[in-house]
């Protein structure tokens, strides 16, 4: 299932970046060292008490064309309480109950989810005087927490996970493959969700999500059974929200996380743009196996370069996923539809690939004879063994003499080798290190 969402509301100033930071602690500063990589930190991941949630900070958010703080912050209470599990009110001790603080309040209270009042800036114990008015906002319990120097912040995460859905099992067998379509307004996932199933001439049933706002289409097509999750099946909103672009990858965030294969539609005859980047890089992030679809490739002008030219652009602009294959299709014309999912199968099956431990290792064996790693002050990493650890994505650990040693080339050197010994088309691969215990 989806990780559980807390979103962190209030009026400007009282301090969500820095709550969301601590939240997260170093997961986005512990980032692959490759060029590209979309660092947006609207979202995160968090952990307490060994549960894990995303988080996201309404402050990230722009609202073009809008410079009045109220209406800044209504929208981003509505966008938090749509998408949000739990929501996490913002408020500042020094300042009080101020007029911005009461309208993000209205909102709260038509709001069927879960608010707890999160009072910043209670930097000292004479400052625990003052959250108590905030019990007059309504939520119930109100937790005094201080960014600057963190305390409090285990206090207000115990009360935030209090109220987290209870877990589920996933609804879907191991054996069904789970696609979720992403990509920015108007590149046609719909189109392309409606061509894929018309195509297969499938039996589709609907069901509809109960905490989610997307369509759970599951269907089976020469004998393995998918589920489409069609985050572009959601109702339409305002122009304002259409316009907000960091809105759309928070969107998506719920079907990624779901999702085994995420399909990264791109607009063909429009061509790439940077909010593909944000939202590509999200799934990448996550873990997901991924492929680009170039949609309405129908309509775009081609000679024999032109598909090596778009694919080559792909490259250059995605260099932090250079294992997603590039397929082109069209959905209103179907061409070339037939080979997406032969696609979506082998990603699937790459993504959940295990590698036995004495094959990995004579693959690092070979990789180390042939380019021994780089010294630092004199001194040689040497890598004892290597493991695969997970999959989903595939996950392998090095045990080695002193992690500092490890350099950043080397290990995109070794996930090179790994790549070419067994494949793992479609797939990111996590690759950590750690010193090697003296009874190993």
């Amino acid at each position: 299932m989806a990780r559980p969402i807390v979103a962190i509301v209030g009026r400007p100033n009282v301090g969500k970046s820095t709550i969301f930071n601590r939240i997260i602690g170093d997961k986005l500063a512990i980032v692959e060292d490759k060029p590209g990589v979309t660092r947006d930190r609207l979202y995160g991941n968090g952990e307490w008490l060994n549960t894990h949630f995303s988080v996201i900070d309404t402050g990230g958010i722009e609202i073009e064309g809008e410079d009045h703080i109220l209406r800044s912050v209504r929208v981003q209470a509505e966008l938090a309480i749509e998408e949000a599990d739990v929501i996490m009110f913002m408020v500042d001790a020094k300042a009080g109950i101020t007029p911005a603080d009461s309208e993000v309040a209205e909102i709260l209270y038509r709001a069927k989810k879960p608010v707890v009042v999160a009072v910043n800036k209670v930097d000292n114990l004479q400052r625990m005087d003052d959250i108590y008015e905030f019990y007059s906002l309504g939520f119930g319990e109100v937790v005094g927490i201080s960014g600057a120097h963190g305390t409090g912040l285990g206090d207000l995460l115990d009360e935030v996970i209090k109220h987290f859905p209870d877990k589920q099992d996933d609804e879907y067998g191991e054996d069904v493959i789970k696609v979720a379509l992403i990509g920015r307004p108007n590149v046609g996932k719909s189109s392309l969700v409606n061509a894929i199933l018309g195509e297969e001439r499938v039996i589709v049933s609907d069901v509809e999500g109960t905490t989610r706002d997307a369509i759970d289409t599951p269907f089976e097509k020469d004998g393995q059974k998918y589920v489409i999750i069609d985050t572009a099946g959601m109702r339409k909103r305002g122009k304002v929200y259409e316009n907000t672009e960091k809105y759309s990858v928070m969107r998506a965030m719920k079907a990624i996380e779901r999702a085994d294969v995420v399909l990264v539609v791109i607009d063909g005859e429009v061509g790439i743009i940077e909010q593909d980047k944000h939202v590509a890089g999200f799934a990448h992030e996550a873990g997901k196996a991924a492929i680009f679809v170039v949609n309405k490739w129908d309509i775009v002008e081609k000679d024999d370069k032109t598909m090596h030219q778009f694919t080559q652009k792909i490259r250059d602009h995605f260099l932090f996923m250079t294992y997603a294959p590039v397929v082109y299709v069209s959905a209103k014309t179907k061409q070339k539809l037939h080979k997406l999912l032969p696609v979506v199968n082998t990603v699937a099956e790459q993504h959940a690939l295990r590698v036995q431990t004495h094959v990995l290792n004579d693959v690092i064996s070979d990789a180390v004879a042939i380019t021994p790693p780089p010294t630092d002050k004199g001194k040689r990493l040497k890598i004892n063994y290597a493991t695969q650890v997970a999959v989903k994505p595939p996950t392998f650990v090095f045990f080695v003499n002193d992690p500092e040693l490890m350099h950043f080339s080397y290990t995109r050197y070794l996930e090179n080798k790994i790549r070419a010994a067994f494949g793992f088309e479609g797939t990111p691969l996590r690759l950590f290190t750690r010193r090697k215990s003296e009874d190993e």
